[in-house]
């Protein structure tokens, strides 16, 4: 899922929280809003175009505002969404999907045809979807995001308003899971040519097809709401009247706003955790978010040296990166594919492709491979900025992290804090030197993770490139993708591959410590899913 700086693509794989409240309802005044909740968020909500989202914040929105066809809850099951049933051939090439009727929030009907406008609108190469890449098991969908066939050749076919059937090039077993992401939601075609280039970018400039309607967000505000959305299909199963959010940065900020009611849900952050470990409102939530730091390879040679980067990663305490800075619950990673997305005979993908040497710190190593890639890139001395997100984690990680690089001779690092929005797109960009990003998978498959790393994804971006990593990933989505051993073994390898050539430097696994008001009861989490299930959440005290 998602990027966030997945913010908390909390992206998958990430989190999952249904919350039902129990209790007395407090008296309102006339113009309070009956089930309202506020939560908040650490960055901006960036966008609600279904073809061109990347983070987490505009991910988790979209799943309370939008559906698809299928909907994933606990335990990795798959319900229905706009699909009411599906059938798979025996070959695992055909998927077909028998659709609802259901509707628009502006009342017209959703159907087969506005599912194949959106992955055409994705694949195509001048609407730069960055998730496009995950459409390539459909048939020419690769072939058109490289600008070599109409968006019309598509392997998804409205056979009827209410039939879409799907034709893969080869099996994909997780491909019920995809379709019940983001990326993967119905357009409407009339609303995008209405919209045009506003589509998405403020709460007006959409439709909705989910339990809730988007209002309040003008693209650029730090506020906005999820309303109920009555043409939804099922909207008696919809709990809350309102879900408010709020972005907020400041650490102390947050407990005030919490302490005095203007929160219900409130991201600790650092040494709070410590100070309200005692405390019964406290819950540290394990996500599948990963973080990491890239370097970008394409535009700085520098980097392209397998010394410097070994280098730059050994010089990374992890353990007190997490222990002493992060305070937080957090996890030094293991690799670049989080623990909880996969596991085999009993053991998780995350243990069996561990490279331990790749993300131990060994100071005197580093020094020494250090030293040798500068002769060997005929530097005496480099600089370099390191870009991350102006939040508190965000600043504290980036100045352990130039702290831990600053002891390699001659490495001078500068610090760039910036809004999340605008970290995003200048990594999607490449306008960076090195940056903190993160990504929780979307899926419960080490897939969700390793295609990222691929030297064709768009996510991929410091454009590290490896040849045996391709073949391993290709052979694990291709010839192998029905050999359920085989296509492990694949996947192992290829994390091995990138772990020894350290083609990113993995930090840690995130953890979302939060305060939660007594009013809300039973809490639900699990990490096989990004999305927050905010149809359950209500409030009743």
């Amino acid at each position: 899922m998602k990027r966030i700086g997945r913010g908390v693509r909390i992206g998958s794989a990430g989190l999952l929280i249904s919350l039902v409240l129990a209790g007395c309802g407090a008296s309102k005044s006339s113009n309070q809003v009956k089930n309202k909740v506020t939560w908040m968020q650490t960055s901006e909500l960036s966008s609600m175009d279904v073809s061109k989202m990347t983070d987490m914040i505009s991910d988790t929105t979209l799943n309370g505002t939008n559906e698809g066809l299928l909907r994933m809850v606990k335990g990795n099951r798959l319900i229905p969404g706009v699909a009411k049933s599906y059938h798979v051939s025996k070959d695992g090439l055909t998927w077909t999907f028998n659709l609802r009727h259901s509707k628009w929030s502006d009342g017209t009907p959703v159907t087969a045809k506005d599912f194949v406008y959106s992955w055409r609108r994705t694949v195509t190469p001048k609407t730069a979807g960055e998730f496009a890449y995950t459409f390539d098991h459909i048939k020419n969908a690769k072939a058109i995001n490289q600008g070599k066939m109409a968006p019309a050749k598509l392997g998804a076919i409205a056979k009827s308003p209410y039939k879409l059937v799907v034709h893969l090039t080869r099996p994909q077993s997780y491909f019920k899971y995809l379709v019940s992401q983001a990326y993967f939601f119905p357009q409407s075609q009339a609303a995008v040519k209405k919209f045009g280039a506003k589509y998405g970018t403020t709460s007006r400039d959409m439709v909705y097809n989910g339990p809730f309607k988007l209002t309040g967000w003008t693209g650029t505000n730090d506020t906005w709401s999820l309303v109920k959305n009555n043409q939804y299909w099922h909207k008696s199963a919809v709990k809350p009247d309102q879900i408010k959010f709020q972005v907020e940065k400041d650490p102390s900020t947050v407990v005030n706003q919490y302490q005095s009611n203007k929160l219900d849900v409130a991201i600790l952050s650092g040494q709070q955790v410590q100070q309200y470990r005692h405390n019964k409102q406290l819950h540290i939530r394990k996500n599948a978010q990963m973080w990491f730091m890239e370097m970008n390879q394409k535009k700085y040679p520098f980097f392209r040296n397998h010394n410097i980067r070994k280098a730059i990663s050994l010089s990374i305490d992890r353990n007190q990166f997490t222990k002493k800075v992060l305070q937080d619950g957090s996890t030094p990673s293991k690799g670049f594919v989080a623990l909880g997305l996969g596991s085999r005979n009993g053991r998780d993908f995350a243990d069996d492709a561990y490279v331990k040497s790749a993300v131990t710190a060994n100071s005197a190593a580093a020094k020494k491979l250090w030293l040798k890639g500068l002769k060997q890139t005929g530097k005496k001395t480099v600089s370099f900025t390191l870009l991350a997100d102006d939040t508190d984690t965000g600043k504290r990680s980036a100045e352990f992290i130039q702290s831990e690089l600053d002891k390699l001779p001659g490495f001078n690092v500068a610090v760039e804090n910036l809004p999340f929005k605008t970290r995003l797109t200048r990594s999607a960009n490449g306008q960076f030197q090195m940056v903190l990003s993160s990504w929780t998978g979307d899926y419960p498959d080490p897939m969700t993770s390793l295609s990222n790393m691929t030297s064709h994804s768009s996510y991929n971006n410091g454009k590290w490139t490896n040849r045996q990593y391709d073949r391993l990933v290709e052979a694990a989505e291709g010839k192998d993708a029905n050999r359920p051993q085989q296509r492990w073994r694949d996947m192992v390898k290829a994390e091995k591959v990138l772990a020894n050539d350290e083609g990113i430097v993995p930090l840690y696994q995130a953890a979302v410590p939060q305060l939660v008001k007594p009013g809300i009861k039973g809490i639900q989490f699990f990490p096989e899913s990004p999305e927050w299930d905010w149809s359950k959440i209500y409030r009743t005290k």
